[in-house]
């Protein structure tokens, strides 16, 4: 029996053994594979940094793109806005100054008409009014003072004395 147990104790010995020597052989590994990750991300990444930078110039020379086409459309619009002004204003000035000239010259045969209907005598000449003056402007009235809560009271009234007139009587 005790052969028996020997064997089972020398079994038992080589199965922790070998778990033991499983454990480091995984370390080992993790340690080489990293290792040789840590080597591959030293050659990659100058790559890697490079492709970023790529990419990076890409999307700025879009954006500066994108911008160019906005500031370009922007003025555009506001060119577009200015002509529209300047037409707008043209004709404005145009129109007024018909209208001016129409009136100018409506006033000059009213002018005309009424001074040959003054000189037939169809209508007297209106009499020279004298210049309106300005009425005075009037002043505000003065505020009135504010009132006090506590009143002085009136003196009372006195009470006159009345004297008893003795009364004469007989008797």
């Amino acid at each position: 029996m005790s052969e028996k147990k020997d064997n089972v104790a020398d079994k038992a010995g080589e199965i922790a053994k070998s778990i033991w020597l499983a454990g480091i052989g995984a370390y080992g590994r993790a340690i080489d594979e990293a290792q040789d990750r840590w080597e591959k991300a030293g050659m990659e990444t100058p790559k890697l940094f490079k492709d970023l930078v790529k990419a990076g110039a890409a999307l700025e020379e879009e954006a500066r793109e994108s911008v160019e086409r906005t500031r370009s459309s922007a003025r555009s619009v506001e060119e577009r806005i200015a002509r529209v002004r300047d037409n707008l204003t043209l004709a404005r000035t145009r129109d007024t100054d018909v209208l001016e000239k129409k009136i100018d010259a409506l006033s000059r045969k009213l002018d005309r008409l009424t001074k040959a209907l003054q000189e037939s005598g169809a209508i007297e000449a209106p009499a020279k009014k004298a210049p309106r003056k300005k009425a005075p402007r009037k002043k505000a009235p003065a505020k009135a003072k504010a009132k006090t809560t506590s009143r002085a009271k009136a003196p009372a009234k006195r009470k006159t004395a009345t004297r008893k007139k003795a009364s004469t009587r007989s008797g």
